[in-house]
């Protein structure tokens, strides 16, 4: 299954503690956790705490053009433009230095299932069978489709070809999923 969005077209959900809101891109759903893996866009309005995630791995990166610091128990870590920054769900984390609203990407995947990892793209690309592709400057072919900044597609099950940039500023963000094997059913070897 192949699906492309829009910025403009993804739900908004407002944060409980008004700091901010969250368009989900995809959410995998899985029989006993509330995703397999989950994606989505976030409108940081001020500073605040993250929610808490036990048994998830996270992946996050600003889109704006102004960083931030993210404090935790015995952790400082500057938050830059472009650059991922993967953590535990369980860790108490807050942002500090919100000078105005941004945006961060930020991907989720249950740690025993699944792992993500997020790249910023300017050339020709070849992606697996999962993930998520989201123009961020230029002009992308994607999926044999054309796809301009604020745009881009989420995929599974199925491989989606050649990603292509079709301009010299291109960039794309590109969030690639791996789903862990599965244990091996041993009664068959016995």
């Amino acid at each position: 299954m192949i699906t492309p969005f829009t910025f403009a077209s993804l739900p908004v959900t407002p944060w409980k503690n008004g700091a901010g809101e969250t368009r989900e891109i995809v959410s995998i759903p899985s029989a006993d956790t509330p995703f397999l893996w989950r994606a989505s866009i976030a409108t940081l309005a001020q500073e605040g705490p993250f929610s808490l995630f036990p048994g998830v791995d996270r992946v996050i990166m600003l889109l704006g053009d102004a960083g931030l610091w993210l404090r935790g128990d015995d952790l400082l870590h500057r938050l830059e433009p472009g650059v991922p920054w993967a953590f535990p769900g369980e860790w108490r984390l807050a942002t500090e230095g919100v000078s105005g609203p941004g945006m961060d990407f930020n991907v989720m995947t249950q740690r025993s299932r699944a792992s993500a990892e997020v790249t910023i793209a300017t050339t020709a690309q070849q992606p697996g069978a999962e993930g998520i592709a989201f123009v961020l400057k230029g002009d992308w072919q994607l999926a044999g489709n054309h796809y301009s900044p604020a745009s881009g597609i989420w995929w599974q099950g199925e491989t989606p070809g050649a990603f292509m940039p079709h301009s010299e500023e291109a960039s794309l963000l590109l969030a690639d999923i791996r789903r862990h094997n599965e244990i091996p059913d041993r009664s068959k070897n016995e």
